[in-house]
């Protein structure tokens, strides 16, 4: 029986489904509401051997990626950049489900790992949290923007005190205070609902073991090795331990051509939240360091 490829080219709304033989003459095309059922209803019941099927990194991929691999489908997600590298370099150009099915049939892709549900619900609770940190910040400097053409001044102030501070400075300007106040009320609910995630954090990091080994580092809390934990997922997907630092855009970029081998700065690619959390993790490593052990470092 011939062996067949298939390509998943996913939208929110539709996808464009395409399968090609082992000699690259498209066999099906279609078009299909985004739905697990319709790509098998679409591809299963043809009744031919799909070798591979090969839907890119999205944000439905995971969904869709374990919701097919259990009907049955051999399933590899391919990494978006190399994709498009590997469309760039057919001569005809071929883009499209045609196109990515083609390189499914080559092999001109890199397969990209899947998360598990409980790697992909940790990460959701920290983007979570850290999305709520960042609006109850920017409500704080909203409000401090509102107060300083009237001569208003919250100044430096701890998060608990914040709310009393500006309710002393609205004092007697009954106008200002019908418009800041419920501004404040809505602070305060994000303050509420940014406790509860942390809480959530925490519970987390509680009960995994190595993420507790990581937090016996000084100056380390939950937050740092929790997304480590999330975005890792699988260690045993990494053959080096130095491959680890390239997943998260730590490593140089090169631009070697012929006898010129310059090194340019990190790549910063892949994983922006696990990069952000490692340097302030570094920093605050550092600060804890002796002076005169920084010299002789």
């Amino acid at each position: 029986m011939m062996d067949f490829y298939g390509r998943v080219d996913v939208s929110l709304e539709r996808m464009n489904i395409c399968v090609v033989d082992g000699d690259g003459k498209v066999g099906r095309e279609a078009k299909r509401d985004t739905d697990p059922d319709a790509i098998e209803l679409f591809l299963v019941k043809w009744g031919i051997h799909l070798r591979r099927v090969g839907p890119e990194a999205f944000s439905y991929s995971a969904w869709l990626f374990t919701a097919l691999v259990e009907k049955g489908l051999s399933m590899i997600c391919i990494e978006t950049r190399h994709a498009k590298a590997a469309l760039n370099a057919i001569l005809n150009k071929t883009h499209g489900a045609n196109g990515i099915a083609q390189i499914m049939r080559t092999g001109w892709f890199r397969a990209v790992l899947v998360k598990s549900e409980s790697a992909q619900t940790l990460r959701a609770l920290l983007v979570g949290r850290k999305t709520t940190l960042g609006k109850l910040l920017g409500m704080e400097n909203i409000i401090r923007g509102l107060l300083r053409p009237f001569g208003l001044k919250v100044g430096e102030i701890s998060v608990g005190r914040f709310d009393a501070r500006v309710r002393d400075l609205l004092a007697g300007k009954k106008e200002l205070e019908a418009i800041v106040a419920p501004l404040l009320d809505a602070r305060n609910a994000m303050r509420l609902q940014l406790a509860k995630l942390h809480r959530m954090v925490l519970t987390a990091a509680r009960s995994d073991s190595a993420v507790r080994r990581m937090m016996t580092v000084p100056s380390v809390g939950a937050l740092v090795p929790l997304t480590f934990r999330a975005t890792v997922a699988n260690p045993a997907r990494f053959k080096k331990s130095n491959n680890v630092s390239g997943h998260f855009g730590l490593t140089p970029r090169r631009y070697q051509s012929g006898q010129n081998d310059p090194i340019g700065s990190i790549s910063k690619c892949s994983d922006e939240l696990t990069r952000t959390m490692l340097g302030e993790a570094a920093i605050a490593i550092l600060t804890r360091i002796p002076k005169n052990l920084k010299l002789r470092l």
